[in-house]
């Protein structure tokens, strides 16, 4: 027993060790409230739990779960965009969990479920009797004078009863430890689907230790917000939609995960019409009835026809179909209001005049400059305030966003600031002075801490409002940060409320066994259809390119030394070479052809980020297609896609090189093409993305006959072609001849049974067609059919021997107009798209 003791003891004690050197090098800052370290100087107890379960991690193994986790986040392609940029940046996540314990999460969401009641029933004021402002409560203009204050919506009653289907407030621990709110999101909170990522990242990287901390789920947050919204709709199964601003708003990823989380869908305004007094989803089958929108659109952006005439982002005729109760928007358009910081002084009295009970959780002090004596306040020592705008991030006149500190300005900004507050006074604010409380982060193998701001979320149910267990917390890089925004230096961080007791598991599955069972396809936007399509098309464009590519990189080698099967058909004669590229040149993947220098004209159809048919070029574009479809696409789907397009801008410097990342993606195309086959729905979304790439595998394959099966084509060119489609195995196990012009063709244009033919093609399009709903009431064929079921006859009468360069043209060009055919009748984008007949009556 005395051995056994005093080698448990041995293990244990390096883990002690290290503990006790990180509390002793937690270089707390004086004065500033901080989650480690609490009040009395000694660690929170939540806190010393989990560091005594992580100091026992071996170093190695915790740099080895650090990894994993930002493994898991490159994979999965989490990412967000700074403000004012345009490129994504990968989501910079912090390895250590910011911990809160029970109890003090208990008074944390009272706090919280008190405010957002108090601005529910605010905003159900001043949308509707105005006895608050009549009344004196607060001023008119501290309200008017808001850009998020819509008159448009004044005297309309809320589809679904609320104004508030989700409410978020920033918070920090003030002076005197007590959790403080810093700033209310009422408008479209975001941050709640990455909160959501942290979680399924962190607690599989460190899974024993989250398990032992008896942290709480979120998944029982998300699974009533959805039912809260199936609820507020008119109908017992509601479409559910969320209304995002597009690929290139800074939080998409974030909308995809939520729509995918959710089973929602996610949508643009150009996805959505109204027919009467209905909001419907423009569908590959026509209008489709959608009940509820969770927009992530700012309210002015809503509706061009009463609000902002100048966006695009919205739907012409919501705010009618909102008044006629044709749908319900969460959260109410006009609710971003309440986000002015002007009204944060009236808050307390609001609260007891509309709750009859003072405030749970103060906020931080603020005197709006819209009211004489706290104008003159503010001025009277305004080194003493953080001037802040009083509607929105920015201060009047002062670039950048956040506060700005008058005693670090210099005399003549100083001076123009007091002037600007003096002469506007209603577009200022003046906030105390406070620095933000500070949360142990991971830095180079101790702990530091680090200014943070957690945002909490609530979600109305009938039941009351359920708060996130958790929430989004970022932290800032520098020591003394008075406000976090997700920009240069910041970093997230999984927020986990622990308990003393065991935690049941959640998940989003229903707890009994009620749901009514479907087998219907579901509903594909033609937004998403049209980016599906063009997906495949983009993947079959890279995949003909990377073909050319080896074949020109392989020219002139000798098939026996070291060359694969694929790659020796290649070994052309000069003229081969020259054709091949000709047709790199003519495709806008090189600048001009090469006599001397093939090797050359292989790179930069390679990796020429200028020349638009590059294979890096088509590749990204089938990145920045498959963004737009991230709650469609699996995790391995979008790995697949990332990782050739980070591999493909890896240099390349010699002509193996060229040769082995040319077939090393086309593996990488042949999975992503397996991934689509055998895991994919097959609804419209998968027959769309398969459309996308028949389509231009037959418009290629037939290139490629023009090109090499000309009528005087000899056996290099011939050879060429088989190896482009991929048919050198077949030829030769057919034929104990060289490659002849008729066979040649016949394999690879008009055999029904070879997968690489434009017959084989042209056939899998008309299946897939033929499945498709009509869009038109007179029961006639419609065209894309019409010109496929015609192309399909020609195919299947025509003889190879007449397959000459002139009739490989004129298939090439019916092929192109099939295409185009399918684009304007399924994808409504321009006058000439087809519409459906019936707008009324469509599920």
């Amino acid at each position: 027993m005395t051995g056994q003791a005093g080698s448990q003891d041995h293990k244990t004690r390096p883990g002690q060790r290290r503990m006790a050197q990180w509390t002793r090098d937690y270089a707390r800052l004086p004065g500033i409230p901080d989650e480690y370290i609490g009040p009395d100087g000694a660690p929170r107890a939540a806190w010393a739990r989990f560091f005594d379960a992580f100091a026992a991690l071996a170093p190695a193994d915790i740099e080895r779960r650090f990894a994993s986790a930002d493994r898991h986040l490159r994979e999965a392609g989490v990412t967000y965009r700074a403000p004012g940029e345009t490129a994504d940046r990968l989501w910079p996540l912090s390895h250590l969990p910011l911990i809160i314990d029970e109890t003090d999460w208990k008074q944390l969401t009272a706090g919280i479920a008190q405010r957002a009641q108090l601005l529910e029933m605010t905003l159900r004021d001043l949308y509707g009797e105005g006895r608050l402002v009549a009344d004196g409560a607060v001023p008119a203009a501290a309200i008017a004078g808001s850009n998020e204050y819509l008159r448009a919506v004044c005297g309309m009653k809320p589809p679904g009863g609320r104004y508030l289907h989700l409410y978020a407030a920033d918070v920090g621990r003030g002076p005197d430890g007590r959790w403080w709110v810093l700033s209310d999101r009422t408008q479209a909170p975001s941050g709640a689907g990455y909160a959501l990522e942290n979680r399924l990242v962190l607690s599989r990287a460190f899974s024993n230790l989250y398990k032992s901390m008896n942290v709480e789920r979120v998944a029982p947050f998300f699974e009533a917000f959805r039912e809260s919204l199936r609820a507020s709709a008119d109908r017992d199964d509601p479409r559910i939609g969320l209304l995002t601003p597009g690929a290139f708003n800074e939080t998409y990823f974030e909308h995809a995960t939520i729509a995918r989380y959710l089973g929602f869908l996610l949508v643009e305004g150009d996805d959505l019409a109204v027919s009467g007094d209905r909001i419907h989803i423009r569908t590959v089958a026509g209008l489709k009835r959608l009940d509820v929108l969770l927009r992530r659109v700012d309210s002015n952006f809503l509706d061009p026809l009463e609000l902002d005439a100048s966006s695009h982002l919205g739907v012409p005729g919501l705010i009618d179909v909102m008044r006629k109760h044709g749908v319900v928007v969460a959260n109410m358009p006009g609710s971003g209001v309440l986000e002015a910081r002007a009204l944060l002084g009236f808050l307390p009295n609001l609260c007891r005049c509309l709750l009859g009970e003072d405030l749970l959780m103060p906020h931080i002090a603020t005197w709006w400059c819209g009211q004489k004596s706290a104008r003159e306040e503010v001025l009277s020592r305004l080194d003493d305030f953080a001037i802040e705008g009083a509607y929105g991030r920015a201060v009047p006149g002062f670039p950048g966003h956040g506060p700005v500190l008058a005693g670090e300005l210099s005399p003549s900004e100083r001076e123009r600031l007091r002037n600007a507050i003096a002469d506007r006074g209603i577009d200022y604010v003046g906030q105390e002075l406070v620095r933000l409380s500070t949360t142990p982060t991971w830095e180079q193998g101790r702990i530091t801490p680090r200014p943070f701001v957690l945002r909490v979320f609530a979600a109305a149910t009938p039941n009351g409002w359920t708060i996130l267990p958790g929430g989004f917390c970022r932290i800032a890089d520098e020591p003394d940060a008075r406000a976090v925004s997700m920009g240069d230096g910041a970093r997230s961080a999984d927020v986990w409320v622990v308990s003393d007791k065991a935690i049941p598991v959640s998940t989003l599955l229903p707890a009994v066994d009620t749901v009514r069972i479907k087998r219907i396809a579901g509903v594909v936007p033609s937004r998403a259809a049209d980016n599906l399509f063009w997906l495949g098309r983009y993947l079959e464009r890279a995949e003909a390119t990377l073909r050319l590519i080896r074949a020109l990189g392989t020219s002139g080698r000798d098939p026996g030394k070291g060359m694969s099967a694929a790659a020796a058909g290649a070994s052309t004669a000069l003229h081969s070479v020259e054709r091949i590229q000709r047709l790199l040149v003519t495709w806008g993947a090189a600048s001009q052809a090469s006599r001397t220098n093939s090797a050359k004209v292989a790179a930069e159809a390679l990796q020429s980020a200028e020349k638009f048919g590059s294979a890096l070029s088509l590749l990204r574009s089938a990145q920045r297609t498959a963004t737009s479809l991230r709650e469609r696409l699996s995790p391995d789907a979008w790995q697949v896609i990332t990782e050739m397009v980070d591999r493909m801008a890896l240099a390349v410097h010699d002509d193996d090189g060229v040769v082995s990342a040319a077939e090393l993606t086309l593996q990488e195309l042949a999975s992503f093409a397996g991934l689509a086959q055998e895991n994919m729905n097959r609804a419209a979304g998968w027959r769309f993305l398969e459309m996308g790439r028949r389509a231009e595998r037959a418009i290629n394959t037939a290139r490629f006959a023009r090109q090499f099966a000309y009528d005087e084509a000899g056996e290099e060119d011939l050879d060429v072609l088989l190896t482009l489609v991929d048919c050198q195995i077949t030829y030769r196990s057919r034929y104990l001849v060289g490659p002849a012009l008729a066979p040649v063709r016949d394999l690879a244009v008009l055999d029904p049974y070879n997968p690489r033919s434009v017959a084989f093609q042209v056939a899998a399009l008309n299946e897939h067609i033929a499945s498709l709903p009509s869009l038109k009431e007179h029961g006639l064929i419609e065209r894309p059919q019409r010109l496929a079921v015609a192309l399909q006859a020609t195919l299947t009468t025509a003889e190879a021997s007449a397959l000459d360069v002139k009739a490989l043209f004129a298939l090439e060009q019916d092929l192109l107009n099939l295409a185009d055919a399918i684009g304007l009748h399924y994808f409504p984008h321009g006058p000439n798209a087809s519409r459906p007949e019936k707008l009324t009556g469509l599920a």
